[in-house]
């Protein structure tokens, strides 16, 4: 028998969530990576939340129907929905970057990516790798 390969979780950061589905830069080739099965993505209920927030900015000029559309063929097909067993507060410099921390130490991620650098300044959290976008591509192109 064949040893059998480690499946790799991520937890990703809002704004690179945003910019991996909504722009045609370098980060889009993230969806690539969850899309053939390379990765894991992973999101809990308050990323989530935070996600479809930030998707309803002006800026985006989204309607509800391009929304739903983003989450029903590019979230729920992918990523795992992780149970808050392990709740961090006030580690990061921006409590609101906790629940990121939460996610990925309750799904037991291996890496979490942000370009925030209140996040990566950790560098790591528990058994969690905290890496910027470009340093993901080190990891898995």
């Amino acid at each position: 028998m064949g040893k059998k390969k480690k499946i790799i979780k991520v937890v990703f950061d809002t704004n690179v969530l945003v910019s991996a589905l909504l722009f045609r830069g370098e980060l889009s080739k993230i969806v690539d990576q969850w899309v053939k099965g390379k990765i894991v993505p992973v999101i809990s209920r308050d990323t989530f939340e935070e996600f479809k927030k930030v998707l309803f900015y002006p800026k985006f000029s989204l309607t509800e129907k391009e929304v739903k559309i983003i989450i029903e063929e590019n979230i729920l097909p992918f990523f795992e929905v992780a149970d808050i067993t392990a709740d961090v507060k006030g580690l990061c410099r921006d409590p609101d970057d906790d629940k990121f921390l939460s996610c990925a130490v309750s799904a037991g991620a291996d890496f979490i990516v942000s370009g925030d650098n209140d996040l990566c300044d950790l560098r790591k959290y528990k058994s969690v790798k905290i890496i910027h976008p470009q340093d993901f591509f080190k990891y898995f192109d």
